[in-house]
């Protein structure tokens, strides 16, 4: 364990300085940013509209682009920027070289990565939350303080994290494999446009395709047949999600042993 913690702590700072990690942080900051100066400047327009819609309308903007390109292209970005640290420095016989487990460099490696997609999604909910009543405050008109979806949205972000995994560790394990940027940045990219047809096409299996999975976690999200003006109950758990955490699992198991070979010749 204490391995696995010093290799964690590790990779914060090898990665602190990268634009992996600051993506993390700019990438929610600026996009709400950009919707609340949407809602700012079109603020008479939007008066009328009751609170909870008002929110329906504000976090649903974030989560349209979250939930189609954006996140799955993000996640992406993270399994290579993590890996290609090692690869650019040609360190990884130095890193397997230390009197620490090969399994705990590979496993806090891992960790370090979904903790930085974990803390950008956290972000979201954070900006998505703050502007949103900031909008109250600056345009009093706009009654966003009258409603509470801090517990909604967290639910839904949470379940785009989880609907995630499957891409993280299929990307992770090409982008050990692969040193150049193109080869898995390549095949992730195609995978996802494949996914986002799949899923708004509505093919009945998509999700059994790991990149169709935060698509499919947003038009999921609901109870079938609820209606939005009696409340508001996220179904986190979908057949999506957890095929996303089975993937996620096997390939990240199986990715180990496919390192551990490459890395004792």
């Amino acid at each position: 364990m204490k391995g696995f913690i010093l290799s964690f702590r590790s990779e914060f700072y090898k990665s602190r300085k990268t634009l992996g990690f600051w993506a993390s942080i700019i990438l929610p900051l600026f996009i709400c940013t950009l919707i609340f100066i949407g809602f700012y400047v079109k603020a008479e327009k939007l008066a009328g509209m009751p609170p909870m819609m008002l929110w329906l309308q504000f976090a649903g903007a974030t989560l349209g682009i979250m939930g189609s390109l954006l996140l799955p292209m993000y996640t992406i970005f993270i399994a290579y920027s993590v890996n290609s640290i090692e690869h650019k420095a040609d360190t990884w016989k130095s890193i397997f070289g230390l009197p620490i487990a090969r399994w705990s460099v590979y496993g806090a490696k891992y960790l370090y990565a979904a903790f930085l997609i974990f803390l950008c999604l956290a972000l979201f909910v954070l900006f998505t939350i703050g502007f949103g009543n900031l909008l109250s405050v600056v345009k009093p008109s706009l009654r966003f303080d009258n409603y509470h979806i801090e517990k909604e949205l967290a639910q839904v972000y949470f379940k785009l994290f989880l609907s995630s995994i499957g891409i993280l560790s299929i990307q992770f394990l090409l982008s050990l494999i692969w040193s150049d940027f193109l080869k898995p940045m390549g095949i992730g990219f195609v995978c996802t446009i494949a996914g986002v047809i799949l899923a708004s096409k509505n093919w009945e299996y998509c999700y059994l395709f790991p990149y169709s999975h935060p698509m499919e976690a947003i038009t999921t999200m609901m109870h079938r047949g609820e209606s939005p003006v009696k409340g508001i109950q996220i179904d986190v758990f979908t057949k999506d999600v957890f095929v996303s955490l089975i993937v996620g699992t096997v390939i990240f198991i199986a990715g180990y042993f496919i390192v551990l070979r490459k890395s004792v010749k």
